[in-house]
C-alpha cells in the first residue's frame, strides 16, 4: 500500500496479499480502533463509574501520579530504569549482532545518535521516559524537509495523546458462501486539536474520522506501552492496577486527619441538674446555662468581623446532658481524648498496596532500612522481579527508538523497508546502569568463578578439559579464548622455581 507522506509517496516492497483470505481482523497492541467500512468507531471505558473515554483515562493517570506516595514510588522506576550518571550516554545502540559492514555500522550509529539530537534525549530521558510511563503511550510527529527528502528528519513535535487515536478501517466482502472475508485494511492516525474525549451522553458510533484530521502511519512516531484490557481493545498504562490503591490510600488518609482532629481535644461534660422541672422548663433552663457559660468566638473571613456565634455546636464543643432529681447534683467532668491516634497500620497497608500494584519492593520505601552493599546471593527475590520489571519497560520503550531509526534510513536511502524488516530484530540498545553496581555484580561473579576453578584444579587432566573449564566455570566465549591463548603464547608465564 503506498502512502502519502508531506506530498511524497512511499512504497513497501509487496508481500503476499492474504488479506481476502481471512474472515479475522487483524489484532495487535497498539490499542488501534477498528472500524467498519463506513469509518465509525469510538470507545467506552467505565472504571469506577468516572471514566468515559481513552483521554479521560490518561487524565485519570496524570492525576494519580501526582499524589505524593505514588509519584515517589514512579520515581524509583524511571530512576532505576534511566541511569543518570554524569558523562555518560543514557542509551546506545549494540549492532553486535547484526551481519553488516563496519561502514554500515557506524552509518546507522550515527543516524541513531541524530535521533537522540532530535529527541534531546540526553538531557530529556528521564522526562520522556516518565511521560510515557504514565499516560501508557507517546506519540511524535516526523517533521521533514519537503524538497529534500533524503535529509531525514528534520525536527520532532510532540503530541498531546488525548488528541491523536490510532485507527485500523477494515472492509469486508460476502462469498456465496455467506462468509465476510477481510478484502481491504487501512490504518491511519486521526488528529483533533480539541481532543477526541466523548460527551457525555452521547453514543460514540456518532463519531467517525471526520470529527478529525486524517494522517498516515509512517508520519507519526508511536510507542504504546503493550498492556491491554481484558477486551484488548484498549491500551492502558502501567499506573491502571495503582489506581484503586491510590483512592483508597487518599480516603483512608483524609479520614484519619479528621478522626485525628475530633478524638484529640479534651472535651468537658456538664451535667446540670434540673429537678424535677417539666421537660419543656428543663429545656429552656439547659438553654439558659448554656448561653450564660459557653463562648463561641468565630472569625468571619469575609467581611473580618469578630462575632459570638452560638446558635450551631460542633463535635469539638463541651456536652451540656441533664440530669434528674433524685440523683447527683450538678456536675462537671472531662472527656478524655483519643488513646490511639498514633498507630497508622492501616495507612501503611494502603501504602504497600500502593507499591505492590507498581512492582516496587516495600523494601526501598523503608525508612528504618540502610543501604546494603551486600553480595550478590543476598539480593531479595522482590529485587530480581524488580529488575525484570525494569527490562520489560525498557524494551517496551525501545519501539520509539525502533520507529523512528526506520524512518531515518529509509528517507536517507541508507536502507530499505525490505532490509529493515530482516535487521530489525539483531538490533538492541543498551541503557547506561549505575557503574558501581555493576562493577560489584562483575567482582563477584568473577571471584565465586575463580573458588571454583580453585577447587576443581585437581581433577583437570582427568575429569575435566581445559576447554571444558575455560567454557564452562569460567564462561570465556570463542574469541575471548583466542585471544587469551594467543596472550599466553607471546607472553608466557615466568617459571617458577623449585625450593
Amino acid at each position: 500500500m503506498a502512502i502519502n507522506l508531506f506530498g511524497f509517496t512511499i512504497e513497501r516492497s509487496k508481500k503476499p496479499d492474504l488479506t481476502n483470505q481471512s474472515i479475522v481482523s487483524p489484532v495487535s497492541e497498539d490499542g488501534a480502533i477498528t472500524a467498519t467500512s463506513a469509518g465509525y468507531y469510538g470507545t467506552f471505558v467505565d472504571i469506577d463509574a468516572s471514566t468515559r473515554s481513552e483521554a479521560d483515562l490518561i487524565s485519570r493517570y496524570r492525576e494519580i501520579a501526582g499524589y505524593p506516595d505514588c509519584d515517589n514510588a514512579i520515581e524509583e522506576i524511571i530512576s532505576e530504569a534511566i541511569a543518570g550518571i554524569d558523562n555518560e550516554e543514557p542509551v546506545a545502540i549494540n549492532l553486535e549482532k547484526l551481519n553488516l559492514s563496519e561502514s554500515l555500522k557506524k552509518t546507522i550509529t550515527a543516524e541513531f545518535t541524530q535521533v537522540k539530537k532530535l529527541l534531546d534525549f540526553n538531557d530529556k530521558a528521564h522526562d520522556i521516559f516518565r511521560r510515557w510511563y504514565v499516560d501508557g503511550r507517546i506519540y511524535y510527529q516526523k517533521m521533514i524537509d519537503k524538497k529534500d527528502i533524503s535529509s531525514g528528519i528534520q525536527e520532532l513535535r510532540y503530541i498531546d495523546p488525548r488528541k491523536i487515536r490510532k485507527v485500523r478501517e477494515i472492509k469486508k466482502k460476502k462469498t456465496q458462501e455467506g462468509l465476510d472475508l477481510v478484502e481491504t485494511i487501512e490504518e491511519f492516525f486521526v488528529y483533533n486539536e480539541k481532543g477526541l474525549a466523548y460527551s457525555p451522553g452521547v453514543p460514540p458510533t456518532n463519531y467517525n474520522h471526520q470529527t478529525g484530521v486524517k494522517i498516515a502511519t509512517d508520519t507519526i512516531a508511536f510507542c504504546p506501552s503493550g498492556v491491554m484490557d481484558l477486551q484488548r481493545q484498549l491500551v492502558i498504562g502501567y499506573l491502571h492496577k495503582a489506581i484503586k490503591p491510590v483512592n483508597q490510600l487518599k480516603m483512608m488518609t483524609d479520614s484519619l486527619v479528621i478522626y485525628r482532629i475530633s478524638r484529640a481535644p479534651e472535651r468537658r461534660i456538664f451535667y446540670i441538674d434540673v429537678g424535677n422541672l417539666p421537660k419543656l422548663k428543663a429545656e429552656q433552663y439547659m438553654r439558659d446555662i448554656m448561653a450564660r457559660y459557653r463562648n463561641k468566638v468565630v472569625y468571619d473571613s469575609a467581611t473580618g468581623d469578630v462575632k459570638d456565634d452560638r446558635k450551631f455546636m460542633t463535635m469539638l464543643e463541651d456536652f451540656w446532658l441533664p440530669r434528674r432529681e433524685g440523683g447527683r447534683g450538678t456536675e462537671i467532668t472531662t472527656l478524655p481524648g483519643g488513646s490511639n491516634l498514633g498507630e497508622i497500620a492501616d495507612i501503611e497497608y494502603f501504602q504497600t498496596k500502593v507499591y505492590q500494584s507498581l512492582n516496587i519492593p516495600t523494601s526501598r520505601f523503608q525508612q528504618q532500612s540502610g543501604f546494603n552493599f551486600g553480595r550478590q546471593a543476598e539480593i531479595t527475590h522482590e529485587e530480581i522481579k524488580f529488575i525484570k520489571f525494569i527490562n520489560r519497560l525498557r524494551k517496551k520503550f525501545n519501539h520509539l527508538f525502533n520507529d523512528l531509526l526506520r524512518t531515518q534510513l529509509i528517507l536517507k536511502n541508507i536502507i530499505t523497508d525490505a532490509d529493515w524488516e530482516n535487521m530489525k530484530e539483531d538490533i538492541s540498545y543498551s541503557y547506561a546502569q549505575d557503574q558501581y553496581f555493576q562493577e560489584m555484580k562483575e567482582s563477584e561473579n568473577m571471584r565465586n568463578r575463580i573458588d571454583l576453578l580453585t577447587q576443581m584444579q585437581p581433577y583437570v587432566g582427568r575429569f575435566y578439559s581445559d576447554d571444558y573449564i575455560k567454557k564452562k566455570v569460567l564462561r570465556l566465549s570463542d574469541e575471548e579464548r583466542e585471544e587469551i591463548d594467543i596472550d599466553i603464547q607471546e607472553n608466557p608465564p615466568p617459571q617458577q622455581e623449585d625450593q
